[in-house]
């Protein structure tokens, strides 16, 4: 054999991503593997011959307070899955998914699946008898699969650890998954690099080969290729992004430019992409101004600045509009709690909306926002979207979500951090200044 060929042969034999390297024995690996998996879920110790990555996952897996015996449920159904999905940036890549995959998970009786960045699935095809076995343990279309709610498996792994995973019978977490193999590869932004969702397929242990790993890894590169040559979204053609979550001065994206807007400009922005049939100047003086005495001649004459600032066309009055779509951060963020995707929604959330702004209508929605957020937070229990706004600085005094956070993940660090919150709001005033 040539060194080269030895080299690959090493390389398959230690890739600690393949399930089986070639030649294993996958009944005997199963054996051990339910044993580690008994062990574990005994004692917490983690014994051979589990791979790191897996032993790693099962880990994450506990401490999120998954259980051996849960199961998946579903977020998104029906009309909320439907307009959830064809918002979804992998959307236009589907066509190629089905053509990649398609006829090689139907005739293997496998599935094609494609999960969101938080694990949540939103397409599920294939073979139709597989289908119906996947259905029993709900892994179908808006049912999550992320770790935290299931545990290890290939979509929720891959898009936990950031990279192509294979995940073989009894590595899985949960026991009803168990009798499933699985691979899959996560799929990037190709101009920001952030991980949008991940392509799986799912069937039988003769997954558990390398080429199948290979051949997920190899999808999820064509479909970031097509992105970058897709370019935007058709449905954002024309329209200008307007970012005001978690800055104090809004910043718009206008033809291929950015225009940053002074805090008066981006407060009047943010009214009038929320109203796009347009307010009158009474309107808009009661949202922005708290000043009674402000005269309907300050407000046109900073309307008239915005104008110059913005360029012709994109302001006009009788009454005051946008002539053009804008679309805020602000509206993806209400859009998708409409929807109930919780977690899309916090990842589109960079912060309160326009901090610094006193303008009343602005601090309204600012707290509505916030408000509606951090409840569907609350309601849905997920530790770890709880951790990740208890540890944001909107949140690190956020006593409610710290309970909600210490209910679901009492760690020693989190039960401290609750209880000085607690101390802090039981403290008596100290005297009044004089």
């Amino acid at each position: 054999m040539s060194p080269s060929r030895i080299a690959v042969r090493e390389a398959e034999l230690t890739d600690p991503w393949v399930a089986l390297e070639p030649g294993a024995d996958a009944a005997e690996r199963l054996r051990a593997l339910r044993r580690a998996h008994e062990t574990f879920t005994a004692v917490g110790t983690v014994p051979g011959p589990v791979r790191p990555v897996v032993a790693d996952s099962w880990r994450r897996s506990a401490r999120a307070g998954v259980g051996p015996d849960g199961s998946a449920s579903v977020e998104l159904a029906d009309g909320d899955l439907g307009a959830y999905r064809a918002e979804h940036p992998l959307a236009p890549v589907m066509p190629l998914f089905r053509e990649l995959m398609g006829t090689f998970a139907a005739d293997g009786e496998h599935l094609l699946a494609v999960c969101d960045a938080h694990g949540r699935l939103l397409w599920v095809e294939g073979h139709r008898a597989t289908r119906r076995k996947a259905d029993r343990m709900n892994f179908v279309p808006g049912a999550s699969w992320a770790e935290s709610a299931v545990g290890t498996n290939a979509p929720g792994t891959a898009v936990a650890v950031g990279r192509p995973v294979q995940v073989f019978a009894a590595e899985h977490f949960i026991r009803q998954v168990q009798p499933w193999t699985c691979a899959a590869a996560p799929v990037h932004d190709p101009r920001s690099g952030r991980v949008l969702g991940a392509v799986d397929i799912t069937g039988g242990d003769g997954l558990a080969h390398p080429h199948s790993l290979g051949f997920v890894q190899a999808v999820a590169r064509a479909a970031e290729a097509q992105l970058a040559l897709l370019g935007p979204r058709a449905d954002a053609a024309g329209a200008a992004e307007l970012t005001v979550l978690g800055r104090d001065e809004a910043r718009l994206l206008l033809d291929g430019g950015s225009i940053r807007l002074s805090r008066r400009h981006s407060e009047i922005m943010v009214l009038l992409a929320r109203r796009p049939e347009g307010v009158t100047g009474d309107e808009l003086l009661c949202a922005l101004y708290e000043d009674e005495s402000v005269t309907p001649v300050t407000l046109r004459a900073e309307l008239a600045r915005l104008r110059r600032v913005l360029g012709p066309g994109l302001l006009a009055s009788r009454p005051y509009r946008l002539s053009r779509p804008v679309v805020s951060d602000v509206a993806v963020v209400e859009r998708r709690l409409r929807a109930g995707a919780v977690a899309a929604a916090v990842a589109a959330y960079g912060g309160p909306l326009l901090p610094a702004s006193q303008a009343p209508a602005v601090v309204r929605l600012r707290e509505r926002l916030a408000d509606g957020l951090r409840g569907a937070l609350i309601a849905r229990r997920d530790p770890d979207l709880l951790a990740d706004w208890a540890h944001a600085p909107w949140g690190e005094d956020d006593l409610e979500v710290w309970r909600a956070l210490a209910a679901v993940r009492p760690a020693a660090a989190v039960r401290s951090r609750l209880a000085a919150l607690e101390a802090e709001l039981s403290a008596p005033a100290g005297p009044h200044p004089r």
